[in-house]
C-alpha cells in the first residue's frame, strides 16, 4: 500500500511568556526520507512561538516546492467539550466559531508575552459568570473569574470536563488533562488558547491545499484520493501515546516530537495510518457528528 504522506512534522507547543529553549519550549520534529528513501528524523528548537510558526511555514514551503504531502501534528486541543460554543452564544459551526472567538481575543506577541489568562477569565464570565469551567492560574493572574485551584466538585456540572477523545484515552493507562486546566504539570488549556490562532493563520496561508482533520475531512478512514489534493493535513496529536524515551542528551519534548513523527511515519509505511483517521466501530452517528462539528479527536486514540 502506498504511503499517504511524504513527511511527518510534529510540533510540541508551549504557552510560555518568555523566550525559552530546551525544556518546556517549542520543539518541532520532522520525519522524512533521504535520497535512498530511508526514514530519518531531525528536530528543531526555537525560543518563541512566532519563530516556531515561521519555521513550520518554511518547512511546509520547502516540501510544497517538491510536491510533497505533509502530515502536520500539534499537541494541543483543536476542540472543546460539546456545548461550549453554545454556552458562549457563538454562531456557526461550533469548532470554527470557537477558533474565530479565540483568535479574536488572544494577543500573542513576538516575545511570547500573551493574555491567555485574561481570555480564560473572559470565557468563564461569558459561560457561567463564575470562576469555572476554566481553572488554574499563578497567584498573580487569579481574579474573580479565574482561580488558582480546581473549582469545587459539582461546579458547572452540566459542562463536560473532557471531550469524547479524552474519555476514550482515559480508559487505558494514560490520563490526559482537561482543556479547562490552564496551569500546572501537563496542562493544555493555555497551549490551546495560543495554539489555535496559529493553526488558523497557517490554514489561511495554505488555502485549499490544506485541511484540518476531522473537521475538514470527516471522521472516516482516509485514502490516497482524499489526501492527494492536499499539500498539508493538520491533526491533533498527543505524544504520550507513543511512549517516548529520551536518548542520551535529548530533552523530553525533543524525544516526544521525534518518536511521534517516527511512529506515525512507520504506521503510514505499514498501511495502518489510513485507518487511524476513522472512528471506532462502536461510534454512534451522534458521536461522529459531535467529533466532526465541535470536539475533534486525537489521532491514534481508539
Amino acid at each position: 500500500m502506498a504511503r499517504l504522506f511524504d513527511a511527518i512534522i510534529i510540533a510540541d507547543w508551549t504557552a510560555a511568556e518568555t523566550r525559552k529553549l530546551g525544556d518546556q519550549s517549542v520543539w518541532i520534529g520532522v520525519a522524512k526520507r533521504d535520497v535512498r528513501f530511508r526514514l530519518y528524523t531531525e528536530t528543531h528548537n526555537v525560543a518563541t512561538r512566532a519563530e516556531g510558526e515561521a519555521l513550520i511555514a518554511s518547512l511546509l514551503a520547502d516540501h510544497g516546492k517538491r510536491g510533497d504531502r505533509v502530515l502536520l501534528g500539534f499537541d494541543f486541543n483543536f476542540g472543546y467539550p460539546a456545548g461550549t460554543a453554545a454556552r458562549l452564544k457563538l454562531d456557526g459551526t461550533p469548532w470554527s466559531a470557537m477558533w474565530k472567538f479565540i483568535a479574536a481575543n488572544i494577543v500573542d506577541k513576538a516575545d511570547n508575552t500573551n493574555n491567555r489568562y485574561q481570555v480564560a477569565a473572559k470565557i468563564n464570565r461569558l459561560m457561567t459568570d463564575q470562576a469555572w469551567p476554566m481553572w488554574g492560574a499563578p497567584a498573580k493572574q487569579a481574579q474573580r473569574w479565574l482561580t488558582t485551584t480546581k473549582p469545587p466538585a459539582g461546579s458547572a456540572a452540566d459542562i463536560p470536563e473532557f471531550r469524547a477523545t479524552e474519555d476514550a484515552a482515559r480508559k487505558g493507562r494514560l490520563q490526559p488533562k482537561s482543556v479547562w486546566q490552564m496551569h500546572g504539570a501537563g496542562a493544555v488549556g493555555g497551549q490551546t488558547l495560543v495554539g489555535v490562532p496559529m493553526v488558523r493563520r497557517l490554514l489561511e496561508r495554505l488555502g485549499e491545499s490544506a485541511a484540518v482533520w476531522p473537521f475538514g475531512t470527516g471522521w472516516r478512514v482516509l485514502d490516497a484520493a482524499d489526501v492527494e489534493p492536499l499539500s498539508t493535513l493538520i491533526v491533533e496529536v498527543w505524544p504520550s501515546l507513543f511512549g517516548a524515551v529520551p536518548n542520551a542528551g535529548e530533552f523530553k519534548d525533543q524525544a516526544q516530537v521525534r518518536v511521534t513523527a517516527e511512529a506515525l511515519a512507520q504506521m503510514d509505511e505499514a498501511g495502518d495510518l489510513a485507518k487511524a483517521f476513522g472512528p471506532p466501530k462502536s461510534a454512534s452517528p451522534e458521536l461522529i457528528a459531535q467529533v466532526e462539528g465541535e470536539e475533534g479527536w486525537i489521532l491514534g486514540v481508539s
